[in-house]
């Protein structure tokens, strides 16, 4: 007796129905409300002109390769000095994510050093620094070392040097100069001030937005976030920041989709006044982009030149005539922070449900092939020949959809990352992208049910499943099964779209 395609779609319904559930009403949920109008950005002033004047960046000057011991490797740099008479100001390059290579900071050594600043550009170490761990008081220790080696120079001035973070660097910086009075000033360009997890949560939703991805995209990234168990992603930056006593100078450009900097301009205002500091000046650059350049070009009006006026000019400049200035800043979501996945839904618990569902597809054909090669011994012979293959192409078909569902989940992901930094033209392959997860998750379904109807069609019909014949169907359909609550969990079988 075969079961109606009516039943079918029904029971397929049903099921749909009770999927779409599990991503609506399962924790965490990320919806970011509109950040509120704060009147106190939407009338900046126009940066004062002494920070903007002509810098004669011309003097000869000359560069040294120098190797400090750090914890657990030794930490390769470039110093560059002006020839000029006297002792200058210096500053150390501190990195943001990434490898941190010394040659990034290259155009901005060479400026500052023929300005009249002594720099350091490291690299960064590889040792304690990885995807998975990240210790930024380990950071932290390394630009130190940098600042007391540059105190020893000759051609420097001890009270002015300084340290300069972009991005991640954000979070070192604070740590070293809370914790070192020998740092003596503290730039910063581009830094969140919140949590890793909330400044990528506001970057990923800002650059859906870009790319006009659908809502359910940002769902299932958001929740594979929460399920991350990397601890450095929920560090807290205001600790450190609100013990910060020296000068700082922060950048931030407006166009700069990676950091929420209307928020990390608030944190930065909140800790240094829990500080008592009030010696901090806050730029915002037009145009400018999350390493302070226009669309990857070059460097954003006057940021190269309130940078040296700035340092030369310590420590007269660390208290401004004005604290914010600089064009608009428009951010148009808060930066909410994405909640810890539940247990059942974690990074443990998403391999397993992986490779359970792997060992049920790898089960199932093996058990399918030692049946094609005993068939002779099962009973009853001809009611199981002729029922049982039928039901063999569907496990088959079944676990080609699943393995195609995972490769299509990976490959979106990598999509929706390769695009984030170049994004134009993208948003049809983004949607293209979501359509083929989306298909072939509700694809995945109806083949579950519709082998759960064949196999009980089957055994209403006679058939007598051997050992080998469990083992493959609960297999497969145990495997799709764990993958069809996962996809759930992650809002693949969600509406609206």
């Amino acid at each position: 007796m075969r079961t109606g395609r009516g039943t079918l779609s029904v029971a397929a319904g049903l099921v749909l129905v009770a999927l779409a559930s599990v991503g609506y009403v399962l924790p965490p949920a990320f919806d970011p409300p509109p950040l509120k109008a704060d009147p106190a950005f939407q009338a900046i002033p126009a940066q004062p002109a002494g920070e903007l004047k002509p810098v004669v960046a011309v003097d000869p000057i000359r560069r040294e390769e120098i190797s400090l011991q750090g914890e657990g490797q030794r930490l390769e740099g470039t110093l560059r000095a002006p020839l000029t008479p006297g002792r200058h100001p210096a500053m150390v390059f501190v990195s943001g994510s990434g490898n941190g290579s010394r040659t990034e900071f290259t155009p901005q050594a060479e400026f500052l050093a023929k300005a009249g600043v002594v720099t350091i550009a490291f690299d960064k170490r590889t040792i304690g620094y990885n995807f998975r761990e990240r210790d930024f008081g380990l950071l932290a220790d390394d630009a130190l070392r940098m600042v007391e080696y540059l105190r020893t120079r000759p051609e420097v001035d001890p009270t002015r040097v300084g340290l300069w973070g972009v991005s991640e660097g954000g979070w070192v910086v604070p740590i070293a100069a809370a914790k070192s009075s020998a740092v003596g000033f503290m730039v910063l360009v581009s830094s969140p001030n919140v949590s890793p997890l909330r400044q990528v949560a506001w970057a990923l939703n800002e650059q859906l937005l870009r790319l006009r991805a659908p809502i359910g995209a940002r769902d299932l990234l958001t929740r594979a976030m929460g399920g991350v168990g990397f601890h450095f992603l929920r560090y807290d930056a205001m600790p450190a920041l609100s013990q910060v006593k020296q000068p700082v100078l922060a950048f931030y450009g407006t166009t700069d989709p990676s950091i929420p900097f209307v928020e990390s301009t608030k944190a930065l205002i909140t800790a240094l006044g829990k500080a008592g500091n009030d010696n901090y000046t806050i730029r915002f650059m037009a145009d400018g982009d999350h390493a302070m350049r226009v669309h990857g070009g070059p460097f954003t009006k006057g940021y190269l030149e309130t940078l040296a006026n700035w340092i030369k000019g310590l420590p007269d400049t660390a208290r401004p005539t004005v604290h914010m200035a600089g064009a608009t800043p428009v951010q148009r979501f808060e930066a909410s922070d994405v909640p810890a996945a539940p247990w059942y839904a974690g990074g443990t618990m998403l391999g397993l449900t992986i490779c359970l569902a792997a060992v049920g597809y790898v089960a199932g054909p093996v058990a399918a092939m030692v049946v094609r090669l005993r068939h002779r011994k099962q009973t009853p012979v001809e009611t199981n020949a002729r029922l049982w293959p039928p039901i063999r192409r569907r496990l088959s078909r079944m676990a080609w959809t699943g393995l195609g569902l995972l490769a299509s989940v990976v490959a979106f992901i990598t999509v929706l990352v390769l695009f984030s930094v170049n994004q134009a033209g993208a948003w049809p392959a983004v949607l293209a992208g979501w359509l083929v997860v989306r298909v072939l998750a509700v694809l995945m379904l109806i083949q579950e049910v519709t082998a759960v109807a064949a196999f009980v069609s089957a055994l209403r019909e006679g058939m007598q499943p051997s050992r080998w014949q469990h083992v493959a169907v609960a297999g497969v359909l145990g495997g799709n099964g764990l993958l069809l609550v996962a996809a759930a969990y992650y809002g693949l079988f969600s509406f609206p779209w």
